[in-house]
């Protein structure tokens, strides 16, 4: 069994985590860390009885008395690096879905993995649709180089564009190059109106009561469109992906980003 504890338990995804990590017959949820904890059981937040196991609000004191061997981080772009930074001084190895991180901190995350040896895997979309939307894409933009990408997410999320709009442009870019899309002579008559700019890949977000996570990537052509849509109906669809990283983080060498590397 492996021994996995979970930082910002009390989201909402945190709690998905909990109860994908319970239910798994390899993994075991020995510990929990919110900053918001009043010290629930685990079981109470799941709907699975007691089962011993407390809500903490110091990850510190969580590590040191669960010892754990993956830390699975939903929390928030202020606090991750920190948890990042406390789980592998510990020798704890972390499991990122936070989205925010620039590429400044992922450097500096696999420079701190390198340094101590400590695996992570981090992952702007745990979701293996996404993970085939964003590979899909890819190969399409080879024939279709002309992209653009709108992301929609519920209003309660607070990066924009999401980590996933910003890996599939990435993605997209490597097999394209930077180009320019549009009227040489565009305006602007309202600052922001063309989205957000990634090698000339224009991102677009929406921000929304009622959706979860979805995307659309829609590619012009001459007298066509293609668009491939993802859509995360629920957080569920995101644990597989999480208990497959906690299963590899384990094994993988260093930090490992984008969950396509481990899926396979």
């Amino acid at each position: 069994m492996i021994r996995v504890i979970v930082c910002g338990a009390y989201g909402k995804m945190g709690r998905e985590v909990l109860k994908a990590v319970y239910k798994d017959q390899h993994l075991s949820i020995v510990g929990a860390v919110d900053v918001n904890s009043d010290f629930a059981d685990v079981g109470d937040i799941i709907g699975a009885g007691k089962t011993g196991v407390i809500v903490g609000n110091d990850l510190q004191t969580v590590i040191t008395e669960t010892k754990p061997q993956v830390m699975v981080d939903f929390t928030n772009p202020e606090a991750v690096m920190d948890n990042i930074r406390v789980a592998i001084q510990n020798g704890v190895c972390p499991v990122v879905g936070t989205t925010g991180l620039s590429e400044t901190d992922i450097s500096k995350v696999r420079d701190l993995c390198t340094s101590t040896k400590v695996n992570a895997i981090i992952s702007p979309n745990f979701s293996i649709g996404a993970i085939l939307m964003m590979k899909l894409a890819q190969e399409a933009a080879k024939y279709l180089p002309h992209v653009e990408i709108i992301e929609m997410h519920h209003d309660q999320k607070l990066d924009a564009p999401s980590g996933t709009a910003l890996r599939t442009a990435e993605l997209i870019a490597k097999v394209r190059g930077e180009m320019h899309q549009g009227h040489p002579a565009e305006v602007e008559k309202l600052t922001g109106a063309r989205g957000g700019d990634v090698s000339g890949i224009r991102l677009h977000s929406v921000r929304l009561p009622g959706y979860v996570a979805h995307q659309e990537v829609i590619f012009g052509g001459l007298g066509q469109t293609l668009t491939i849509r993802h859509d995360s109906i629920s957080r569920e669809s995101f644990m597989p992906g999480v208990v497959l990283a906690c299963k590899k983080v384990l094994t993988v060498d260093g930090l490992i980003y984008g969950l396509e590397h481990i899926m396979g």
